[in-house]
Order: structure tokens, then C-alpha cells, then sequence
């Protein structure tokens, strides 16, 4: 068995690797349903009744892959602690297990931060590349938090023709803090980083915006964004909670999930929209989620415009998950990568 710290993972993790992973599993579940499994996941809400502390929750997320030879099994738990950041600490923190499903031998142990960042923010860099127009130069990072860098990285992935990017956080310092890191650790990528002083400056003359938020009421309105906008909404992953408006949600061309199951529970933009009597948006409305779109097995309506506001809201499943941490854990088998411990 590997033990595999962030250090490792992050070493031996790229967006291009994670990208076609999960593209690959969103094949392969479109071919052959049975070979992905992943239950609803478990939340437990923490500190509800605790007023010392921001209410949080912990996560159990499981999730088995058929390859056509071998079966995995990963499973990702996770806290979500709302008061890390003042603890100098990442807001979520996560470990992931690996094993054989022959002989349930572990196969690795490894930090499940950065994989849920990368997975996360790979997931937006398929809907940006299938869902963006194809000559993009701007992209607007709203909510500069652990989230966001590896949202900005997936998106300048699948469109590295990308020169722009506008940044606005709610504390301003952490906008800057995000621009500093983001320019020494990403140097792959030649971009202006501008630090917007208001939201509205930030999302006016983006192409693409990354939404990573806790916020619980629309961010922006429909006339404060171009009309051929592509947005990624991360945040926002408890019904209560909302960072996509109701009037930009009913005027997209295109609302994609990630997860059909997941969304109706999680996704609180659109769970807000629907439930909303004054809103056009129903859940009828949804044009499909990402393997759909991947497969190109979208409904006939549901048509890509290059002039038209394009949404994809992701709430995470295990399976996105699984299929990341299950090619660290063969990296890791093959390159004798991390600590090896017998079990």
C-alpha cells in the first residue's frame, strides 16, 4: 500500500491527466452504466446547534469502477470547515482510499484535497470546453478561495488562448493574495491578472466566469454579463444556498450538471430557481449533464449557441472521484511513488 501526501499527489496530478480521466469515465459510464457505481452520498451536518462555530458538514463518498479487467473501489471523506481560513487551514480537508475489489487489498492512501480541487475544476474544464464559445479571451474569478485556482488553471487547460483575468473576492486582500500565488505557482500560463474592486468590473467584459462561492443570493444579474457568457458555478452546494441568480439561470441557452441525482438535492441555484413561481426555470428545462454532453446524447433542444449565456453547475459526485484517485493510486503502483507500507 502507498501513502501518498498532497505533496505527492500534487507532484504527480496534472489538469490534462484529470481531464481525460474523468472524460474517459464519463465514456465508459455512457457505454456501459454498470460498471460505475456511486450511492448518494452521506452528509452529516456539524456544529448546527454550536454557536461557536460556522455549521459545516462531513461527507462519505464511495464509488466502484469496472475497467473491463479490474474493480476499484475509492472512497473520499471529507470535512468541510467554514472557519479554517482564519485558521490558516484549507476549508476542506479530505483523505481517499484505493483498494482492490478481488482481493480488497488498499492499494493507497493519499490526500484528498488537492484531488477534489483538481477534480472539481476539471469538471468545469470539459463544460468550458464543449459549452464556451471558441475564441475566448477573458475569464472572471469570482471568489478567490482554495477552489479558485484550480478552476482558473482548468479553464486556461482547454482554453489557453485565454489573455484576461479579472478577479474579485469579497475580501479584497484575498483577491490579491490569489493574484500573487497564482502568478508563482501556475508560470505555464501568460496572463493579466486584474483585481477588480467591484463584482460588476469583474464579470462585464468576461467570456467565461468561474463562481466559487458561500454565497446565498445571485451574485450578478442577467444585463451585468455579456450575452455569450459561458459561467462555471462550483459554489453554492446546499439548497440553501445560491450565487447564480434566478434571471441568469432562466435566460441560459444551456444549464448543465454534473450529477442528475445530485443536483436536485444540492444544487441550490437551480433548486431555488425551480421552486421559484416568479422564475421561467424549471427543472424540465435542464439540458442535460456533462456525460450527456460529453457523448453528445444531449436533448435535440438543447443546441450550443456562440451568442448565447451558457451555465454548468457541478455539486461533485464519488465517481468523479474515484476515477482521479484511481490514476494516482496506478501512478503510484507503477513508479513505487510515495511510502510504501505493508498492511
Amino acid at each position: 500500500m502507498q501513502l501518498l501526501n498532497k505533496a505527492v499527489v500534487t507532484e504527480h496530478l496534472n489538469m490534462q491527466a484529470a481531464i481525460d480521466a474523468i472524460e474517459e469515465l464519463l465514456h465508459q459510464q455512457a457505454a456501459h452504466p454498470n460498471w460505475i457505481k456511486a450511492p448518494e452520498r452521506l452528509v452529516i451536518e456539524t456544529f448546527s446547534e454550536d454557536k461557536k462555530h460556522s455549521s459545516g458538514s462531513h461527507l462519505s463518498m464511495p464509488a466502484t469502477i469496472y475497467d473491463g479487467e479490474k474493480e476499484y473501489t475509492a472512497v473520499k471523506l471529507v470535512t468541510i470547515c467554514p472557519d479554517n481560513p482564519s485558521r490558516d487551514m484549507p476549508t476542506t480537508t479530505a483523505i481517499i482510499t484505493v483498494s482492490n475489489n478481488d482481493t480488497g487489498e488498499i492499494l493507497a492512501i493519499m490526500d484528498g484535497i488537492y484531488i477534489t480541487q483538481v477534480r472539481t475544476a476539471a469538471l468545469s474544464g470539459i463544460a468550458t470546453k464543449y459549452m464556451a464559445k471558441s475564441d475566448c479571451q477573458s475569464v472572471a474569478v469570482i471568489g478567490c478561495g482554495g477552489m479558485a485556482y484550480e478552476q482558473l488553471n482548468a479553464v486556461l487547460t482547454v482554453r489557453p488562448e485565454i489573455k484576461t483575468v479579472y478577479l474579485w473576492n469579497r475580501n479584497h486582500k484575498g483577491a490579491e493574495q490569489f493574484k500573487t500565488s497564482f502568478a508563482r505557482d501556475y508560470t505555464q500560463w501568460d496572463v493579466e491578472i486584474k483585481v477588480c474592486a467591484e463584482l460588476s468590473d469583474a464579470v462585464r467584459d468576461a467570456d467565461i466566469i468561474n463562481v466559487a462561492t458561500r454565497a446565498t443570493e445571485g451574485l450578478f444579474s442577467i444585463d451585468q454579463i455579456r450575452s455569450d457568457t459561458h459561467i462555471n458555478a462550483v459554489g453554492a452546494y446546499q439548497a440553501t444556498m445560491k450565487e447564480i441568480g434566478n434571471d441568469v439561470v432562466s435566460n441560459s441557452s444551456m444549464v448543465v450538471v454534473d450529477d442528475l441525482a445530485g443536483s436536485r438535492h444540492e444544487a441550490g441555484d437551480l433548486i431555488q430557481a425551480h421552486d421559484n413561481s416568479d422564475c421561467a426555470w424549471t427543472w424540465g428545462d435542464l439540458s442535460g449533464d456533462l456525460q450527456a454532453l460529453v457523448t453528445g446524447s444531449l436533448k435535440e433542444e438543447a443546441t450550443k449557441s456562440d451568442k448565447e449565456v451558457t451555465l454548468f453547475k457541478s455539486v461533485g459526485a464519488a465517481s468523479f472521484d474515484a476515477a482521479v484517485a484511481l490514476y494516482v493510486a496506478k501512478q503510484a503502483e507503477q513508479k513505487n511513488l510515495g511510502s510504501s507500507v505493508d498492511w
